[in-house]
């Protein structure tokens, strides 16, 4: 490493935020980036570890001493390469991958962790401004044609990978852009949507074909698929989990994905605001503790909500660490994010048991019990409900965020697809029981992380190049290949 002790002389320097009060009032990002001078400090704290367990915390084995060691050397340019050779969209990651990584790092036993999901976004986006970041097309085609079925981060992957390897890639979204997730998960203040035009740019050129508004199985005949040498399923985990308890039919209980894709839109300039999925003046209730659950949190901030409350039906995590996940383990502790910050009640324990409403249909109020969660050794956790903890609380928009039961069955049902007893894709080695179909990401192994996607996307596209090809020369992570440097 290019400064053995930099561990001991550096301490870790995360971005800053503007005020709350000041990035309340916008959708737009809001980070400030370190000086040039920090980042190179903290690449210089990656330690000479020997091991660097950073590898295995990150599910695309990204090389982290490697780009580290490079940006603290200022050799900016190798260190893009370095990335680029594991990670095809560390734009994206950079800012909204929750870094295991980081949670993996030797350094992070005793002090704080490298500031590796920063540095990595300061990589790239180097590369952006200097121009680095040039199309690549592949210098000869190979003449088979593949369709990539939905434009997330899994899809995205998949086939700028196929692409590479000199396959005619054409890629099917039924939005009228090109993101998945990306685009109408994400809201805008966490990643706004020019970051993915850039580089949807960069795949165009070279040479990837993108077909939006264009739903296989709808308004795309599935037949016309025979046209193609192979298809790949990337289209996520969409299937939201409901609440179905008394009251669950009534105006103003809304799943969170449907609140946050329409302000996206809005924020884009393709919708105008719409009173039902806004939170203007109401007393909001946030079911659900997660990433949406937060990014739902934020969005009613900036729309001026009168109040915003989460519900979570587990326990308050601890702080730090606990004995049930140990270093180099993902640390389940307590998480608090920038929405949080901009304004939040966080309830904990606590279990919704009815939607009350008004002589209009609409929600006015939610009845809940507290909870405890009992656990017996060898047994499961179970819930008890606390006697005499029942609590009316006032509401005029509830948001559903409690995640994914998996991927629409339409299209697989249509294909012949053979799937589980829950109804989910069998695969080996990505292939489906169809051996030309094959499929990556969310869909194939349910909700999971953006850079899980990416990871399933690039792994996908090496079996879909051997079962055309015979062999594949594209980098995998699951057969050990170390990454060709560009």
């Amino acid at each position: 490493m290019g400064k053995l002790k930099g561990f001991i002389e550096y301490n870790r320097v995360e971005e800053k935020h503007i005020p709350v009060r000041k990035r309340i009032k916008h959708y737009k990002e809001f980070t400030i980036k370190p000086s040039e001078s920090k980042l190179i400090k903290q690449g210089g704290r990656c330690m000479d570890c020997g091991v660097p367990f950073c590898h295995s915390g990150c599910p695309l084995g990204n090389l982290i001493p490697d780009f580290n060691d490079a940006v603290y050397n200022n050799e900016w340019e190798k260190a893009l390469s370095i990335l680029h050779s594991t990670n095809n969209f560390p734009e994206f990651t950079g800012r909204l991958c929750p870094a295991p990584c980081e949670a993996a790092c030797v350094l992070g036993i005793i002090n704080p962790p490298v500031s590796i999901e920063m540095i990595e976004k300061y990589i790239v986006e180097r590369g952006f401004q200097k121009g680095w970041i040039k199309p690549m097309s592949p210098t000869k085609r190979t003449g088979k044609k593949i369709a990539v079925i939905g434009s997330g981060p899994a899809g995205l992957a998949v086939a700028q990978q196929l692409n590479k390897a000199g396959h005619s890639v054409e890629v099917f979204e039924r939005d009228a852009k090109v993101g998945g997730l990306l685009r109408y998960g994400i809201p805008d203040f966490k990643m706004e949507k020019h970051v993915i035009d850039r580089r949807i740019n960069i795949l165009k050129k070279e040479g990837i074909i993108f077909k939006t508004n264009t739903e296989v199985g709808k308004n795309f005949s599935i037949n016309k698929l025979t046209n193609y040498h192979s298809v790949v399923l990337c289209g996520g985990a969409t299937i939201r989990r409901k609440l179905p308890i008394k009251g669950a039919e009534l105006n103003g209980i809304k799943q969170a994905m449907d609140f946050l894709k329409f302000q996206n839109q809005v924020v884009d300039g393709i919708k105008k605001p719409l009173n039902e999925l806004n939170a203007s003046g109401k007393n909001v209730i946030v079911i659900g503790g997660g990433d949406t659950g937060s990014d739902c949190i934020g969005t009613s901030n900036r729309q001026r909500a009168k109040s915003v409350t989460n519900f979570e039906m587990m326990p308050e995590p601890s702080p730090e660490r606990t004995k049930e996940n140990p270093w180099p383990y993902w640390p389940f502790k307590l998480k608090i994010t920038t929405s949080h910050e901009e304004g939040i009640k966080r309830q904990w324990n606590i279990l919704t048991k009815e939607f009350t409403g008004d002589k209009n249909g609409n929600v006015i109020g939610l009845k809940t019990i507290e909870i405890e969660w009992i656990k017996k050794e060898g047994e499961k956790s179970y819930l008890k409900e606390i006697k005499g903890s029942e609590k009316l609380w006032p509401c005029d928009l509830v948001l559903l965020a409690l995640g994914f039961t998996g991927h629409e069955k339409s299209l697989v049902e249509q294909l012949g697809i053979n799937t589980d007893e829950r109804n989910q894709i069998i695969s080996k080695n990505y292939q489906t029981s169809i051996p030309h179909i094959f499929s990556a990401g969310d869909m194939r192994r349910g909700q999971s992380l953006i850079v899980w996607a990416i990871s399933e996307g690039r792994e996908a596209a090496v079996q879909v190049d051997k079962f055309l090809m015979g062999k594949s020369h594209l980098e995998s992570k699951e057969k050990g290949d170390l990454p060709t440097v560009r």
